[in-house]
């Protein structure tokens, strides 16, 4: 029998904690220095920038107006940004421009596979329903046209594919987490209330979106999924595990934040803040465990302590049991941190680690702009804070008709340095970089293989020199220039020190966006960078440009960040505290911008407690898909916080919304 305890603390915040103590400088300090030589140059984005990117795009308002400086022309198409802001706001619903409509889709729960077991309004479902239904606190998406691979031009039929980045303990459970050792059915809920959902919809007649009943398609990559590991680090000694002692193997995606997509038609997954979810009381961590924050006392959810006993659930002790590695999970969570390749279309494919991508906090994963018979350049960010900016390059080239998830096995991972006088370095993390191994050898640091690089890629950045950032998170890249931009969420440790005239924000505690231009090309070593946007209450201004921001754009904590087909920079926010209960920007929200026209309007304001998050559409930008993550966030088991999507007085449940226009036009337009 479980033995009764006080309520179980759980925390729920998303955030792993500050693990990067090394002495690289911060972000903040170098953006002083460049914004401190910038801020005489009125309306520019400063001659570093503007001589590569030949158009002021450093600025956004929510002025209708043109600027005379602008020297791109308009995107061809649909007026775009032609609704009418929303206001900053705190209801529990969705709010839209006039002209539009939204309609909750796929929530938490949903039946989607084997017999289709139904949601119980009072979350009482086992373990084995949940494998079946969608998961929990939905995130990053993308849509793929049933056709995607002989045209994707589909825009009323296809594979929704989301994430599913964390459990409430507070909501999946009747009467939440409250007892220890952990029961083991709840514990097979909670993995199976991860990972990723497949779902097969299509648009009916009369414009709703339906799932397809009874698709092979339709499919639940969990927690416990089998995986394989794919690249430099498969079979190294550090992923040999009980379960896989040929270290090829693991079990399971765990909190998939952001995402990616390839050119080959599949989906990427990213594992975010996983270290979390284990426990190593070993006297001494190895590096790979404590300079990820993996837990010196319990698992986030207590999962090692379930009870009847099971490997499946032992394996999130980390700690040294056992005789060898074979024989116990002490390298479990180094099968962990990565970016995971899953092919939506093929039910039956075993979903690949795609290891030279790099371990780490992974937000998000964006390709760089593809040249036929150039290499596949993959951007993606560290979401913790003081981390790091990475970029791979595939050591073969992308040639469409033979391109496939091979590309992602082999190449240079590099990391960002941005330098002070508005250009940025990439380093690389190579074992056989002369340069590198110089570094780590003065360091004191040394590396046995690549492989061990690759397990360690943060202790590499450290060692590399690259610059501390305030908690990268989603990246864009414009489709037709190739700009690449990246959400800096918030850094509340900046200090006083960092402070000066140009940068005068002593705690960032609202975010920015940055962005870059490669010099020569997609896989060039060497870029030139600017901030994009400093987000903040009304009023707050973005040194060197002419934005200052009104009641119509406001906004704090950026967070999600997507280009549409049309150019359109889609803006996500994930505030949370009293940041969202109580300060001057309402709920989380969704904006957009025109990097050409200058123009910046809120778009969506979400519901009580939610983030938004996870953005996509259809190819002909009819029909826009964006998810809403842990409504009600505040929520005990006997007081719910929000009752979205189903109102009245239920449980609030993470889904996606359908949002079209009512004239049936292009969404932004």
């Amino acid at each position: 029998m479980s033995k009764q305890q006080p309520r179980v603390a759980i925390d729920n915040s998303g955030v792993d904690p500050q693990t990067n103590f090394s002495l690289n400088p911060s972000f903040a300090a170098i953006v002083d220095s460049r914004m401190a030589r910038r801020r005489f140059l009125k309306g520019s984005v400063g001659a570093a920038v503007a001589a590569f990117i030949g158009t002021n795009l450093a600025g956004c308002s929510s002025s209708d107006d043109n600027n005379a400086d602008t020297q791109v022309p308009p995107v061809a198409g649909p007026a775009l940004l032609g609704f009418t802001a929303v206001a900053a706001a705190r209801p529990d619903g969705i709010i839209v421009p006039e002209g539009y409509t939204a309609k909750a889709f796929l929530p938490w729960g949903t039946p989607l596979t084997g017999s289709y077991p139904a949601f119980l309004a009072d979350a009482s479902n086992s373990g084995s329903d949940q494998e079946q239904q969608v998961g929990m606190h939905h995130d990053g998406m993308h849509f793929f046209p049933i056709d995607q691979r002989s045209g994707a031009t589909d825009s009323s039929e296809g594979l929704l594919v989301f994430n599913h980045e964390y459990i409430d303990n507070n909501l999946i459970h009747p009467n939440g987490i409250d007892t220890l050792p952990r029961i083991a059915d709840q514990v097979r809920k909670e993995i199976a209330a991860h990972g990723v959902t497949v779902a097969h919809i299509q648009r009916q007649a009369n414009g709703d979106w339906h799932l397809v009943s009874n698709s092979p398609f339709n499919r639940r990559i969990t927690g416990a999924t089998p995986m394989e590991l794919a690249g430099p680090v498969r079979g190294s000694s550090k992923v040999i595990t009980k379960y896989s002692q040929d270290g090829s193997r693991t079990r399971g995606t765990l909190n998939n934040c952001g995402n990616g997509f390839t050119p080959w038609g599949t989906y990427l997954t990213c594992e975010e803040n996983w270290a979390g979810y284990f426990v190593n009381t070993d006297a001494e961590q190895p590096r790979e465990h404590s300079r990820y924050g993996v837990s010196d006392d319990n698992g986030r959810y207590y999962w090692e302590t379930a009870t009847p006993m099971a490997d499946a659930y032992q394996r999130f002790n980390a700690s040294t049991t056992g005789a060898s590695a074979e024989e116990d999970y002490r390298n479990e969570p180094n099968t962990f941190g990565w970016i995971v390749e899953i092919d939506p279309f093929n039910p039956d494919s075993v979903p690949q680690k795609r290891t030279a991508l790099g371990r780490f906090g992974h937000e998000g994963v964006i390709f760089g702009k593809l040249e036929e018979g150039q290499p596949v350049v993959v951007y993606s960010g560290d979401d913790a804070t003081f981390e790091y900016i990475y970029k791979f390059v595939s050591s073969a080239p992308y040639y469409q008709n033979t391109a496939g998830g091979h590309l992602l096995n082999d190449g240079t991972l590099y990391v960002a340095r941005f330098n002070a006088d508005g250009s940025g370095d990439w380093l690389p993390l190579d074992i056989n970089n002369t340069d590198f191994m110089a570094k780590a050898a003065a360091a004191g640091v040394s590396f046995t293989d690549q492989a061990d690089v690759l397990i360690n890629t943060r202790l590499a950045a450290d060692v590399a020199g690259a610059t501390k950032m305030d908690r990268p998170e989603w990246g864009a890249v414009h489709p037709e220039t190739g700009e690449v931009y990246f959400t800096l969420t918030n850094n509340s440790r900046r200090t006083e020190a960092d402070v000066d005239a140009a940068n005068p924000r002593a705690e960032n505690r609202t975010g920015h966006i940055i962005r870059w231009h490669e010099r020569e090309n997609q896989a060039a070593t060497a870029f030139d960078w600017d901030i994009f946007l400093l987000a903040g209450d009304v009023g707050t201004a973005t040194p060197g440009t002419e934005l200052v921001l009104d009641a119509d754009n406001h906004l704090a904590s950026p967070d999600g960040l997507w280009f549409d087909a049309n150019g359109l920079l889609w803006i996500q926010t994930d505030m949370s505290g009293s940041q969202q209960g109580e300060g001057p920007f309402g709920n989380n929200q969704m904006l957009v911008a025109d990097p050409q026209t200058r123009q910046l309007k809120r778009f969506l304001v979400g519901p009580t407690d939610c983030e938004v998050t996870g953005i996509t559409a259809t190819p002909d930008m009819k029909t826009l898909f964006v998810n809403i993550q842990h409504p009600g966030d505040r929520s005990t088991p006997d007081n719910f916080t929000s009752h979205w999507p189903d109102g009245g007085s239920s449980r609030p449940r993470s889904a996606t919304v359908i949002i079209t226009k009512d004239d049936g036009g292009v969404i932004g337009s």
